[in-house]
């Protein structure tokens, strides 16, 4: 068997595979983030790593263990766990959707209008605040004694694979989107430098391949796990290409939507790809990138729906299968109703960086309903994830669909006509914990290459064709729902009423 572990925001899971990459067994515990200031996103190192404890040992109880061939993680990018001298955290880790940073970036914008253009041409990414540079300089300013103490800036997975192999190391994945650079898979002096922190390099972890070993379980991590002492343990790689290289996808050409909390759109290259200027671009294990366009609310736009709009079926059995039913009896389109899925209190990075972006339904008469709103709400996410494709610009031979939202045929099928591309639903449900697997798989040499174990333990569950008629359709619509993104994106986003305060 191989072992993946997920180090999520708020959800620590681990799953086992065959061999064969067939799914075993899965558990999850969750990690309160830490009470913060606003915008201020933290945990506690403990809490995480006492909850990873638990995860593994549920899912090893009652199991041989000596049928397992090794463990690999993935996790959360970017933040800052900050480590002693002697692998002591210093103070409360800072997750990758912390905006504390805010203020220092925009007194930098001011010294440097082109600093995001710059940090850009080198990452391929857009820079976001929690990203582990920005969160540096920002302690560099404000907590200037803590940093006098540290040794190392991990990110979650990392600082957890610490404390079970001992080991000090980063993957290409996380170093990329420091900010650093893309096409050297690695961090960056000179972005330390735009950012003002090129004295602090030394804190970031030796860059290793995600396919290979970083070390071995540790006495103190096995007797805290219940993980056999001595079992390797992969460097693996971020959540976002552990979950490509889970869901089946390995070539260039490909293209993914991980349509979870945040509805990630990309397609896998074999050379760093910086069009358009805007998205992420990720490395993925295997000598390949991903040029990456994001709707930064996904899943959660049935999560609001469900609470705002359905609240009395929230407290049903299978809830979301009944809100789903309202929406299948609307007519395709709902009558003309738009919905633009911008349900983030930090607005969107694509199509464009707008931090005042907000949802919104457009052309609301008096003849929509409930079921033509909630209908609305789901093509609004298949528009979106169609808007991001149409912006990469390149050919679609087929999509692979993960994440929460893939379990719905209803809406995979609309993904599909939206986009006019064969949607693939890979069999499985735990993809990240499944791609760190794979590097595992691959760094013991049970696979020549990560490309090769994707390839080999990927089956289709379901296929959803573009429906001819539903595809011209969604052509015909896709000219309204542009011109409700852009009025969302426009001089009225985010605009205060009068009376109201920002946040």
């Amino acid at each position: 068997m191989y072992l993946g572990l997920d180090i999520g925001t708020s959800v620590i899971k681990a799953a086992l595979f065959g061999t064969d990459g067939r799914e075993i067994a899965e558990a999850a515990r969750r990690a309160a983030l830490a009470p913060a200031p606003p915008g201020w996103s933290e945990v506690e190192a403990e809490d995480v790593w006492q909850a990873a404890c638990a995860v593994l040992s549920e899912l090893l109880a009652g199991r041989d263990t000596s049928q397992l061939r090794g463990i690999g993680l993935t996790g959360v990018m970017v933040g800052a766990w900050l480590t002693g001298g002697d692998g002591a955290v210093l103070r409360r880790p800072i997750l990758w959707n912390d905006a504390r940073a805010q203020g220092l970036i925009d007194r930098k914008l001011r010294e440097m209008p082109d600093l995001y253009p710059a940090v850009f041409s080198e990452s391929g990414s857009v820079m976001q605040l929690g990203c582990t540079l920005p969160v540096l300089a920002w302690l560099a300013e404000n907590e200037p004694e803590t940093l006098a103490r540290a040794r190392h800036a991990l990110p979650a997975k990392d600082y957890i694979r610490f404390r079970l192999t001992g080991e000090i190391a980063t993957d290409e994945s996380e170093s990329a989107m420091a900010p650093g650079s893309a096409r050297d898979r690695g961090f960056s002096a000179a972005q330390a430098e735009r950012l003002g922190v090129g004295g602090l390099t030394g804190l970031l972890a030796p860059v290793r391949r995600g396919e290979t070993l970083a070390g071995h379980v540790t006495r103190a991590a096995a007797k805290a796990t219940g993980l056999p002492e001595g079992l390797p343990v992969a460097i693996g790689t971020g959540d976002t290409s552990a979950c490509v290289l889970g869901a089946g996808c390995h070539a260039a050409g490909q293209a993914a939507s991980v349509l979870g909390t945040t509805c990630l759109n990309g397609v896998l290259s074999d050379r760093p790809l910086f069009e358009p200027e805007q998205g992420l671009l990720f490395i993925v294990p295997g000598g390949l990138w991903m040029r990456t366009m994001v709707n930064v609310a996904g899943t959660t736009v049935l999560d609001w729906a469900l609470a705002t709009l359905c609240s009395e079926l929230a407290q049903g059995p299978r809830p979301y299968e009944a809100m789903e039913a309202l929406a299948r009896s609307a007519p395709a389109h709902a009558g003309g109703l738009v919905f633009v899925p911008y349900l983030s209190a930090s607005g969107v990075i694509a199509p464009r960086i707008e931090p005042g972006a907000r949802a919104g339904f457009m052309g609301l008469a008096p003849q929509h309903g409930r079921p033509e709103m909630l209908r609305a709400v789901y093509e609004g996410i298949a528009h979106a994830i169609a808007h991001c494709f149409g912006d990469i610009a390149l050919p679609l031979s087929e999509i692979r669909l993960s994440g929460g939202g893939a379990r719905s045929a209803f809406w995979s099928q609309m993904i599909a006509d939206a986009t006019g591309t064969p949607v693939l639903v890979p069999e499985g449900s735990q993809f990240g914990a499944k791609g760190a697997a794979l590097c595992l798989a691959t760094a013991i040499g049970d696979f020549a290459s990560v490309r090769e174990a994707s390839a080999a333990t990927s089956r289709v569950l379901r296929t959803h064709l573009p429906d001819p008629a539903a595809a011209a359709l969604f052509r015909e619509a896709a000219g309204t729902y542009r011109i409700a993104a852009d009025a969302a994106l426009g001089p009225l986003a985010g605009m205060q009423p009068p009376g109201a305060h920002p946040a």
